[in-house]
């Protein structure tokens, strides 16, 4: 009995392949291995001050050099001091982090580029999905976005650096210091501030003006809301964003901001929107969006081919991304592109043309070694094609950079079954089982193998656990009558 491997086990989603993204805010940036999308080589604890001031090793020369400069009369220029910047190079710096959402990078950039000082659009965009509760309900990092939002903001030159000093740790500053931000700002421009005595109410700005809200993407925590209100003070009860969070009203999408970039290109939208759906929200909306934008450009270009292939193989068009490579030759045209190419690949593997996917696959991974989804499926291609010794070196290789995935001990049991060695195979099977005890394609695959060794109660064993798992799947009706049930 001569059943498939687990070609359906590796699903590559742009989820998957965040590690750097969430580095390059919560730590400072690593080591990274250039031919991976999540691998380190070294891991620094703690943010450095060149995430801040950019690179020190100029500063540091000049100054054990003798050369210093009086900075309460000139600006040191070996090193940035965003104190020294223009607001909005300000806010850059600050909301590469505090402005949480779905980011986009430019091309060619990766998420350690950004340099202090340099625009941030230039590396990333960062867009927000809104809903018409958007003004009540927001994320947890989502501090440069709702100052954005403030009257103080629009109508002052004021950033984060106006009430924060990044050196002071906000837990440990004093209510006074915050008042003492509000007080001089208002007071300078002959605001009118709190008639209430701060003093009689034992409270402070930032309680009444700034209250604690929770946020809808973390669980029971309280964040100071970065909207800063004007008129009447609000406060937010306790419990109120569980409140809001049980509501049985939906709210309606209305369509995504970018944060960063004022005039985004009709380009910059579809691939936001591509970006959305990927990383976000898996809505039908959002790919007809992503489609509305790309139909409106009419000069195309590298970015728009590899943005149109990612639309099509989001809507699982196959077909029609075959037809579309080869009516453009996307396969030289995009030869640089990992994401493009394994898309290809995908797309003629699911339409069982794997001569045409091979390549595909095998130009992603030699573009990107330590990817090692990518090299999983140039794996299951080769054992689709019958290329049994070339499949078993690329799973082996797999295995010795990370053996704990259990797709691979399947696809490397059924290669090795393929071959008839059946002690290696049952090993990769079971190991594939260690790990992922539901791993139905393992369990068929053991089945297969028992039965064709004449182990029927054995293979008995692995059959009833898959049709616990999936009892309506065809390989294992068609072998319903084999065992007694």
């Amino acid at each position: 009995l001569d059943l498939a491997p687990g070609f359906e086990k590796v699903n590559l989603r742009f989820s998957r392949a965040l590690g750097s993204e969430c580095i390059t805010c919560h730590n400072h940036y690593p080591e990274f291995s250039e031919s991976s999308f999540n691998k380190f080589t070294s891991m620094p604890t703690g943010i450095e001050c060149e995430r801040c001031h950019g690179a020190g090793s100029v500063h540091v020369r000049e100054k054990l050099g003798g050369q210093i400069i009086d900075t309460a009369k000139y600006i040191d220029y070996s090193i940035v001091n965003p104190a020294d910047l223009d607001r909005d190079r300000q806010m850059d710096i600050c909301q590469r982090c505090h402005l949480q959402g779905v980011s986009v990078l430019q091309p060619g950039k990766s998420f350690f580029d950004f340099k202090p000082s340099e625009p941030l659009d230039e590396v990333m965009l960062t867009y927000l999905p809104r809903f018409t509760d958007s003004h009540e309900r927001f994320i947890m990092a989502s501090q440069a976005d709702r100052l954005k939002m403030s009257n103080c903001y629009i109508k002052s030159d004021m950033s984060c650096l106006s009430c924060h000093n990044p050196h002071h740790s906000v837990e440990l500053s004093s209510d006074e210091t915050y008042n003492n931000a509000c007080n001089s700002c208002h007071e300078d421009k002959g605001i009118e501030i709190c008639s209430t005595s701060i003093a009689e109410k034992n409270t402070n700005c930032v309680s009444c003006h700034m209250p604690k809200s929770g946020s809808i993407d973390i669980p029971h925590v309280r964040i100071t809301d970065h909207y800063i209100s004007s008129g009447q003070a609000r406060r937010y009860l306790e419990g109120d964003q569980d409140e809001k969070d049980s509501s049985t009203e939906k709210p309606m999408f209305l369509g995504i901001e970018c944060m960063n970039k004022e005039n985004p290109t009709d380009l910059d939208m579809a691939r936001a929107y591509l970006a959305v759906y990927d990383k976000y929200m898996e809505a039908p909306i959002m790919l007809d969006s992503a489609k509305v934008y790309l139909d409106k450009i009419t000069e195309y270009d590298t970015v728009y081919y590899q943005s149109m292939l990612h639309l099509l193989f989001n809507q699982k068009e196959w077909q029609q991304i075959a037809q579309f490579s080869s009516r453009y030759s996307l396969g030289k045209l995009l030869i640089n592109d990992a994401w493009s190419q394994y898309r290809m690949g995908q797309s003629y593997f699911n339409l069982n043309n794997y001569a045409e996917a091979l390549p595909c696959f095998t130009q992603a991974s030699a573009l990107m070694p330590l990817h090692l989804e990518y090299r999983e499926k140039l794996a299951t291609t080769h054992l689709a094609l019958g290329m049994i010794k070339a499949a078993k070196k690329e799973l082996e290789a797999i295995l010795k950079e990370n053996d704990k995935i259990s797709s691979v001990h399947a696809n490397l049991g059924y290669a090795y079954a393929l071959g008839r060695e059946w002690s290696m195979a049952a090993y990769h099977y079971q190991k594939a089982l260690d790990l992922d005890p539901d791993n139905f394609q393992a369990l068929m695959n053991f089945v297969a193998m028992e039965l064709q060794l004449g182990k029927k109660a054995s293979a008995e064993k692995f059959y009833l656990r898959a049709v616990k798992i999936n009892p309506e799947n065809a390989q294992v009706r068609a072998l319903a009558n084999t065992f007694i049930l």
